[in-house]
């Protein structure tokens, strides 16, 4: 063979890294989206309805999207502005399909449908189709990923949207189309929107990009583009500070124990040496989204709480990228795959109870239905009702009929004329002049907490202390509904049109 004749087949082999940096043959794309997306619908659907029960944070999703566009924005003014443009999403989704609990839930199992397909893609893309189809399936097999796939908030969607944020700026990098950026960059503004603590995953794309070493043009693109999505949420971060009570309940990180084991398998999986394609290392990528969020709401927790899982549920992306790639990387060093699958089916087998028991009725921290379905039960036409504190109104307006025929004693206007969540209540003299008209209120008040020193909630509390006594206390999850009795009449009697003493309920649980 004449060396004229050999040199077309060194081209060739001197060419052979190229197409290992070009898409995926459609077949192995096709799988790595379609498989993650259909075992995320099943388990998103599997148990949807948790026994027809609501939670808090649900409840108010439900109410607010039910109420009219401009309702919702000047209740944004008063509460909950982060969250306004999902409620808005919500009233538009309610309108087309109804406002029902499985029209409240889909769109999350949707979104996170969504988001496997991307974690697919990202590590097909990244580490090779066997690993892309590995990510995009135990994505879903999170526990946290099931248990927000099946909630009527935001987080989902806030997900999906920084999954394929992080697929637009990896294939940003090689190409610096600027029509690249701007999808990244639209992307990322619309996840911010739904919800502001999702900038701190344009954090960690700046570190993977920083650590990755890619061309300064490029570094530049990306900046010039997080500056202008931070540009985009500066009037809602700045307008939502003014609402800084709304996280008030967190006293220390919530649920933090799922992150530091997360954090630590991810980063073990990283040691490994994972596959490499592009100028983006999978690890690089993924390490960074598992671990700085939620690293920098702690540390940022060191002077006013703010760790929830929840507000960092996107870096599951990075543990879903890490495993996946980890066991792709197993598997091809493995002589045989039966240790593989003996590991697979035990993980599989471990998954089942968390899988069970987040979809019960328990698996959140209160259940809004049984609460209103307890106040109907213990109290009778005519009583009064108190809620302490009037903040936890919301806990009983999912359903209007539970709390039909009893008397809110301390509301002076209701949620919906009054642009907020929980009502506007009486001065503290008149809620203490009406609990004294009757002779049985029922009161409502969440699990170990204590009511805000203010002098509505002192009014409450000093007259029932000085001038009731507690007849009985059903306990439910996630709060204690209790009647109580005025002392002069020892037959728990309703109020006005009450009927007969021998109808109460007794003490309870």
């Amino acid at each position: 063979m004449s060396v004229a004749e050999r040199g077309p087949a060194v081209a060739r082999t001197v060419s052979l890294p190229v197409p290992a940096r070009r898409p995926s043959p459609s077949p192995a794309k096709a799988v790595v989206v379609i498989a993650p997306l259909s075992l995320t619908i099943a388990l998103g659907l599997w148990g949807i309805r948790r026994k027809n029960t609501m939670w808090g944070d649900e409840s108010v999703t439900y109410q607010l999207a039910h109420r009219d566009l401009s309702q919702i924005w000047l209740t944004a003014q008063h509460v909950d502005l982060v969250h306004a443009l999902y409620y808005a999403v919500m009233h538009e989704i309610f309108g087309l399909f109804g406002g029902g609990l499985l029209t409240l839930r889909l769109p999350s199992v949707l979104a996170m449908s969504v988001a496997a397909s991307g974690v697919g893609l990202l590590a097909l893309r990244l580490a090779g189709p066997r690993a892309g189809l590995l990510a995009g399936l135990v994505f879903p097999l999170l526990p946290q990923v099931q248990k927000y796939a099946q909630e009527g908030r935001s987080y989902a969607m806030v997900c999906a949207l920084v999954t394929w944020a992080t697929y637009a700026l990896v294939v940003s990098v090689p190409h610096r189309a600027r029509w690249r950026w701007a999808v990244y960059g639209c992307t990322m503004l619309l996840a911010c929107l739904l919800h502001e603590f999702a900038v701190l995953a344009l954090v960690a794309h700046g570190v993977t990009l920083v650590v990755s070493r890619v061309p300064r043009p490029v570094l530049r693109a990306w900046s010039v583009t997080a500056a202008g999505v931070v540009a985009g949420l500066l009037p809602l971060a700045i307008r939502s500070a003014g609402q800084s009570g709304q996280v008030s309940w967190i006293g220390g990180p919530v649920r933090l124990r799922y992150f530091l084991v997360a954090a630590v398998v991810g980063v073990a999986c990283a040691r490994a040496p994972l596959g490499v394609r592009g100028p983006v290392r999978l690890s690089v990528l993924a390490v960074p989204i598992l671990v700085l969020p939620g690293l920098l709401l702690l540390i940022a927790s060191l002077v006013k709480p703010l760790f929830v899982d929840r507000y960092v549920l996107y870096s599951n992306i990075g543990i879903a990228l890490l495993l996946g790639a980890w066991m792709d990387d197993f598997h091809r060093r493995q002589q045989s795959s039966r240790n593989a699958w003996i590991a697979a089916v035990a993980v599989l087998a471990a998954l089942v109870p968390p899988s069970l028991a987040l979809r019960t009725p328990q698996s959140r921290s209160n259940d809004v239905t049984a609460i209103g379905a307890t106040v109907r039960k213990e109290g009778r036409p005519g009583d009064g009702l108190l809620y302490l504190s009037g903040q936890h109104r919301i806990l009983t307006a999912a359903n209007p009929e539970d709390t039909r025929f009893l008397t809110d004693l301390a509301l002076a206007q209701d949620p919906v004329s009054s642009n907020t969540l929980a009502g506007v209540e009486l001065p503290a003299q008149d809620i203490a002049a009406r609990m004294l008209e009757f002779d049985r209120i029922v009161a409502v008040r969440t699990a170990g907490a204590h009511s805000p020193t203010n002098p509505q909630e002192e009014a409450k509390t000093n007259t029932l202390r000085r001038h009731f006594h507690e007849y009985g206390t059903t306990h439910v999850n996630g709060a204690r509904v209790t009647v109580y009795v005025r002392d002069h009449d020892p037959s728990p009697k309703a109020g006005p049109g009450s009927s007969s003493p021998g109808e109460s309920g007794g003490v309870m649980r």
